[in-house]
């Protein structure tokens, strides 16, 4: 009996060996479904894990600031009137997802870490959908992994505050990252630009740091194309597309600033963003320094903070992924005069002109500023997958260096696992806010660090309002408060609240040495009735309503 024809082929684009039986429909339907599942699959499974590293990390009152705008919108003041911003509104990206989440969860502290992990979910996802662009089969498989691998475990602590928290630069990497998948597979078309544009014009109303992240990198990347195009002789006609997009970067960007003036004019106010460069010293002695430790801690390999430990063992193996990062952008600089990949193109741009910035600016001031420059985690990996993924996927590589990467792979989802079995915390100043609803005691001012997170964390059953001390007396806080809190005629407050602080969360009001706020409490608002001691906080209570001493 003569054995079936079994012929060793390999799928057209695909670039591995299929096993076919003359009459049978191969494995590629297989492999289809299984790609699809991994698609969807995949993002879901990620938003567990995320939502529950999250939650390791203590709400604070910036990310609740952000949770009671989004709250105000849902209950129909949607330009935010009254409200004070910081000089990132996240008007049009990270509220709107609250405002769903809230539609859904409510007003309380989960809404932070659930929308925090929702970015953070979809972050990999494009950066993955960026990494495999139009290719198939193992080259696609082996971008994918790439850029997966590279984002898969924050870094404990400081890493997973600075991407899995309160809304930041972070969020920000999404909707350019959405450009950025438009401009790779729709064909040129005259409402790709347009598309863009809108996009870029969009997330641009909500952080003023999307032109440096996304229109300057893709109009210089165009600019590039159409220079490199008429060098060789070709009509500029031809490269309507490459002008179209540029342009229309720079459309967008106008447009935001004029959406940004109108909503304004008839809503809140917004701090303009700092613009300053850094003395020279400072960035050669400082922000060097800081920069540097910044991408260690973006691509989880600082284990330099960690004593030596299992945790720290995880960390270090992160540097494979900070390596395959640098690889990505040393390869994408030394293509860049020739490239054909727009993609490529701009992905670099981005990184390069993001650290460029941070590095001679005034934010690189420390570790924790780091969120300035979160998006370059995305683009790193992004661009990783997409340039080195081909070459490890080729025969030679593959068998070489694909057991090194999967044991490293493992290596991430083992500490992955090991940073989710973490207990998770309570919010900042729980304890004061579940003291103050205990004793009936609604509203209150304090320092900013203790007062809206507990307006949060109590769905506004307690709402402390934050002030400042300013010339021994006290003031409403400068920005993310609604100036109605402080009215005598619309609302009331009858206690203050004094905080020491800690680490990372400076007292406000209390002040490091806490005697000079102390008297400036008095020297405004007379003697209080009671005093309380609640663990570190300690609270003021008077009979009358002492926003109408407030300075």
């Amino acid at each position: 009996m003569d054995k079936p024809d079994v012929s060793l082929e390999t799928a057209p684009g695909k670039g591995w060996p299929l096993c076919r039986n003359p009459g049978s429909s191969g494995s590629q339907p297989v492999w289809r479904s299984l790609t699809a599942a991994a698609w969807v699959l995949g993002p879901v499974v990620g938003f567990g894990v995320y939502l529950r590293l999250a939650r390791t990390q203590a709400v604070n009152s910036d990310g609740a600031s952000q949770a009671l705008q989004a709250w105000d919108m849902l209950h129909g003041n949607v330009l935010l009137h009254g409200w004070t911003m910081s000089d990132v509104t996240f008007y049009t990206t990270e509220l709107p997802e609250y405002m769903l989440v809230e539609l859904v969860r409510g007003l309380n502290q989960d809404v932070v870490h659930v929308a925090a992990a929702l970015t953070y979910t979809l972050a990999v996802l494009l950066a993955a959908l960026l990494a495999k662009g139009t290719s198939t089969g193992r080259e696609a498989v082996t971008r994918t992994l790439i850029a997966v691998g590279i984002m898969l475990a924050p870094q404990l602590a400081a890493g997973t505050l600075a991407v899995l928290s309160s809304p930041d630069h972070f969020g920000t990497s999404v909707p350019v990252m959405l450009v950025w998948v438009i401009v790779d597979r729709a064909r040129p078309r005259w409402y790709v630009p347009v598309v863009t544009s809108l996009l870029l014009g969009w997330t641009e109303v909500a952080d003023p740091t999307v032109f440096y992240i996304g229109v300057l990198p893709l109009v210089i990347v165009c600019a590039v194309r159409v220079g490199r195009a008429m060098a060789a002789g070709r009509q500029l006609a031809a490269q309507w597309h490459d002008i179209a997009l540029g342009v229309g970067a720079l459309a967008g960007a106008a447009a935001a600033m004029f959406a940004l003036h109108l909503i304004e004019a008839r809503g809140f106010h917004a701090w303009p963003a700092s613009t300053n460069l850094a003395p020279l010293a400072t960035i050669l002695r400082h922000n060097l320094d800081v920069t540097g430790d910044g991408l260690l801690l973006l691509a989880g390999a600082d284990f330099l903070v960690w004593p030596v430990s299992v945790t720290a063992l995880f960390i270090m193996l992160h540097i494979a992924g900070l390596f395959l990062g640098a690889c990505g952008i040393a390869v994408a600089a030394w293509r860049f005069p020739r490239e054909r990949d727009m993609v490529a193109q701009v992905l670099l741009m981005s990184i390069v002109i993001n650290l460029a910035a941070y590095l001679v600016g005034t934010h690189a001031r420390s570790l924790g500023n780091t969120r300035e420059i979160s998006g370059v985690l995305p683009f790193g990996a992004a661009l990783a997958g997409r340039l080195l993924g081909p070459r490890v996927a080729g025969a030679g590589l593959a068998r070489r260096f694909a057991p090194a990467l999967v044991v490293v792979l493992l290596g991430y989802v083992a500490g992955l696992g090991l940073e989710i079995s973490k207990p998770a915390v309570p919010a900042h100043a729980q304890q004061l806010a579940s003291w103050l609803e205990a004793h009936h005691l609604s509203t209150g001012l304090s320092g900013f660090w203790s007062s809206n997170v507990v307006t949060l964390t109590t769905g506004e059953r307690v709402s402390i309002r934050p002030v400042r001390v300013d010339g021994g007396r006290v003031y409403p806080f400068l920005d993310l408060q609604n100036a109605d809190w402080y009215k005598p005629g619309r609302a009331t407050a009858d206690f203050v609240v004094l905080y020491p602080g800690v680490v990372g969360y400076p007292g406000g009001v209390s002040g490091s040495a806490g005697f000079a706020s102390w008297q400036a409490v008095l020297a405004t608002f007379g003697k209080p009735a009671s005093t309380y001691r609640v663990g570190s906080f300690t609270v003021l209570v008077w009979h009358k309503n002492i926003l109408a001493d407030l300075g």
